[in-house]
């Protein structure tokens, strides 16, 4: 476990900056690991609450040991830590599926420095959680403070292939920026682009928040100043900045200088590159994202002939390790419509699922407002991971698409998975079911009817090694059993990409435009599922409101007939069912037959008709409480996250409760960053103000005992966590090594929610460091409490979970 300090780096730009008269203040002392220990196959992580990991296990217990050679982890383990050395490119590699590294390094003082360790899931360094670069983007560059002697670092990989890069940065500016991740727009030559945006990461390498910075943009000598956000002590942001482009008049390349100010101080100064490119061309766009307010993209192959009010939208979704843009370079511009494709927030991001559903609507709803296309045509397709995507926006969203075309993809997580891993199909206990609830919207198969609102081509390769094509045939079979306009189509020979046909396939776009979406007056036949309202909750004149069990499927199968003026049909797991009554007339008496009932509905002006379920009997009743569970807020833990989230950290604890609630926060908000290409606020709980943050989902990291936020925000919560106890309703649990994961509305707003990562005792707290909740497509319910034994002991370790009743309240026996 020793380090290479490459001094006579220091010394040979020593000599330079002498000659140069320049002071060497922040002098690069930069050095690679030589060796370390490895631990093999130990731990199991998923997309569910459970995992496997006796080393998380021990760092929350505060048993873990210092490693040595041929050390077992535990008496009843047989993994021993084993010596690796890195190979001639300085990365540690190994046929080895997953594991942790251990490397340490020797400080002749206490100092700040910046880790990079690209390859691995999360690091704790010297006890204390941190984002991992788990894809070896290489551009992941985190401030730590080095304590003098012996500095540990343990990393969590999955799988040692392409190898774990280590490096420490010695002597930083206090304040600096990183450019290796930028998002930046094109300048579209003939648009408005004076106030173009884009975005860069800040480091802090100061112990203290910076709050005075601003971001000066020069390009083509105009120059905007920005102010930017707090970036919290010891940790990154990305930024947002606006650029003034509107002199730029011909096509190339520019160079932007970015100046990082603070105060009317220029700490730190980086160059980056724009492309004005004509508006014919294909070019990203960037914008500022609803879900955490940070700059995302999307690429753009604009229509030939520039485009008109009218013409058709296509959405295309990318695969796993594809940028965007490349997506939208991969097709031909058409003459008869715009493609965009959205980022999924990061290159492999989310699986379309969870941030990346809302990424890919959020970009369709700005290319529909930009482009205008005929609402009739717009259509959805995507590859390999983006195929999968297809898939489940297909049948997520029924109704909205004219027709999809999945090309190489695989239907579910459950089926395929990803670098993440599956979701289990198989629970072994009701609790298990319970938890994997959650997930249900993920399940395609279980959603598969909705694709008969529109026309769906399959196209698939029949050599494809990545994803097989018999994830395409099983989808054909399942479509064969009822849609009556779907087009099935394998490339002989065709592997997992054979060229730019791999996508951008002449016979799909035809199909493409021999399809418009039916107009909802001419419907009729509508058989429509959803497993969570507040996801997906309509399809054309149908809309599911309300579950009588929370993320169970829901299901309708309703027939219409306006001559006969009669609606008929079937439902399972509804509440409070709406149908769109605007294609009746005034005064008509409607006969409705619902499973098996009949009542009679004369109808009003009110263009919804809502019905309410109660001991199996159907009644008319008026819009449903939009503070209830329905449409806009469903539960589950992780829903707060997508509306502009907030971290509020407690500071009302003891010193170890407070370090745990600022480092998990700040883990968190690393991984969001790393994850979703976000940006998140840090707050204590003394800045925090309800009324600042009116507008914002929040999450709040600690307890009653030490988060002052707890009152204003939980007051009146069912569950309530102090460290000596969990309260769910009348049952109380006393362990002071609990850890608890939960949600509940926002009393004072109708969509938002609060979030809470809390905890008894430092074990329970510390054992929350570990979960993966930024995986796309994991479940989490909107409640679930476990102890720290949750590593080693799995479900056995989880105590309470399970969703609240429609008004908030704790279910029976809660």
């Amino acid at each position: 476990m020793k380090f290479n300090s490459h001094h006579y780096l220091k010394i040979y730009f020593l000599i330079s900056w002498v000659l140069l008269g320049i002071s060497p203040a922040h002098a690069q002392d930069s050095g690679t690991f030589t060796s370390g220990l490895y631990l093999e196959n130990i731990h199991e992580y998923g997309r569910e609450v459970k995992f496997t990991d006796p080393v998380a296990f021990q760092l929350s217990d505060g048993t873990f040991q210092k490693p040595e050679e041929g050390q077992r982890i535990s008496a009843d383990l047989d993994a021993v830590w084993k010596t690796i050395q890195p190979a001639e490119d300085g990365k540690f590699k190994g046929r080895i599926r997953s594991g942790y590294l251990y490397l340490t390094y020797e400080s002749e003082k206490k100092q700040n420095a910046l880790i990079k360790v690209s390859g691995i899931s999360m690091m704790y360094v010297n006890g204390v959680p941190r984002a991992g670069d788990i894809y070896g983007d290489g551009w992941l560059y985190l401030p730590i403070t080095l304590e003098k002697g012996e500095n540990e670092i343990l990393a969590r990989f999955n799988g040692l292939w392409s190898g774990i890069a280590a490096e420490l940065l010695l002597d930083q500016k206090p304040a600096l920026l990183k450019v290796a991740d930028a998002t930046l727009p094109d300048i579209v030559l003939g648009e408005d682009n004076g106030t173009l945006m884009g975005a860069v990461v800040v480091i802090n390498n100061t112990s203290k928040p910076i709050s005075n910075a601003n971001m000066e943009a020069m390009l083509n000598e105009k120059v905007v100043t920005t102010p930017l956000p707090t970036i919290p002590p010891m940790t990154i942001r990305k930024v947002g900045f606006e650029i003034n482009a509107s002199e730029i008049s011909q096509k190339g390349e520019y160079a932007c200088s970015l100046n990082l100010l603070l105060g009317n101080k220029v700490v730190d100064n980086q160059t980056i590159s724009l492309d004005a490119r004509e508006a014919t061309e294909h070019y990203k766009q960037t914008f500022v994202s609803e879900i955490d307010g940070s700059v995302q993209y999307y690429g753009v192959a604009p229509q030939t002939d520039g485009g008109s009010p009218g013409s058709a939208l296509f959405l295309s979704v990318h695969g796993a390790g594809v940028e965007a843009i490349g997506q939208a370079r991969a097709y031909q511009q058409k003459d008869w419509g715009t493609l965009v494709a959205p980022t999924n927030r990061r290159p492999r991001g989310f699986n379309w699922e969870d941030w990346g559903r809302i990424d890919a609507m959020e970009v369709l709803d700005l290319a529909t407002e930009k482009f205008k296309p005929d609402p009739s045509r717009i259509y959805l397709t995507g590859h390999s991971m983006g195929g999968h995507g297809t898939w489940y926006l297909g049948a997520t969203f029924a109704g909205k698409w004219a027709a999809i075309a999945p090309c190489a993809g695989y239907p579910t997580l459950m089926g395929y998975g990803s670098a993440d891993g599956k979701i289990p199909e198989n629970p072994e206990s009701e609790l298990e079911k319970t938890l994997l609830r959650a997930s249900n919207p993920s399940n395609t198969i279980e959603l598969a009817k909705n694709y008969a609102s529109g026309g769906v081509y399959i196209h698939h390769g029949d050599n494809d090694r990545v994803v097989s094509v018999n994830y395409a045939r099983q989808m054909r079979g399942i479509l064969a059993k009822f849609h009556p306009d779907f087009s099935y189509y394998e490339y002989p020979g065709g592997s997992h990409w054979f060229g730019s046909e791999s996508v951008d396939w002449p016979p799909l776009f035809d199909y493409f435009k021999w399809h418009e979406r039916s107009p909802d007056s001419l419907t009729h036949t509508i058989d429509f599922s959803t497993a969570n309202t507040a996801i997906s909750s309509s399809n054309k004149w149908l809309h599911i409101l309300q579950q009588e069990q929370s993320l169970s499927y829901s299901r309708a199968n309703l027939q219409r007939d306006r001559e006969e003026l009669k609606i008929s049909g079937i439902t399972e797991n509804i509440a409070v069912l709406g149908i769109d009554t605007q294609d009746f007339q005034v005064g008509d008496s409607i006969s409705l037959h619902l499973d098996g009932e009949e009542l009679v509905w004369v109808k009003d002006r009110t263009p919804t008709l809502y019905l309410y379920k109660s001991n199996g009997v159907w009644r008319p009743g008026q819009k449903p409480d939009l503070s209830a569970k329905g449409i806009l807020r469903n539960g589950t833990f992780k829903e707060p996250f997508n509306h502009r989230m907030i971290f509020v950290y407690g500071t009302a604890g003891n010193k170890a409760e407070n370090e745990w609630a600022y480092n998990k926060a700040r883990f968190d908000a690393e991984s969001w960053y790393y994850r979703g290409n976000g940006a998140v606020d840090l707050v204590s709980d003394r800045e925090f103000e309800l009324e600042k943050y009116a507008d914002r989902g929040i999450i709040v990291y600690g307890n009653a005992d030490t988060n002052r936020a707890w009152k204003t925000l939980l007051a009146n919560s069912p569950v309530q966590v102090t460290r000596e106890a969990v309260r769910l309703g009348d049952q109380i649990l006393q362990q002071d090594n609990l850890g608890a994961y939960f949600m509940v509305p926002r009393k004072d707003n109708d969509t938002l929610g609060v979030a809470v990562v809390s905890g008894t005792g430092l074990k329970g707290l510390h054992t929350a460091n570990a979960n993966q909740y930024f995986a796309g497509g994991s479940g989490f319910p909107d409640f679930v409490v476990f102890t720290s034994e949750l590593p080693v002991k799995g479900v056995e370790a989880i105590k309470a979970a399970g969703f609240y009743n429609n008004d908030w309240t704790l279910p029976a026996g809660k």
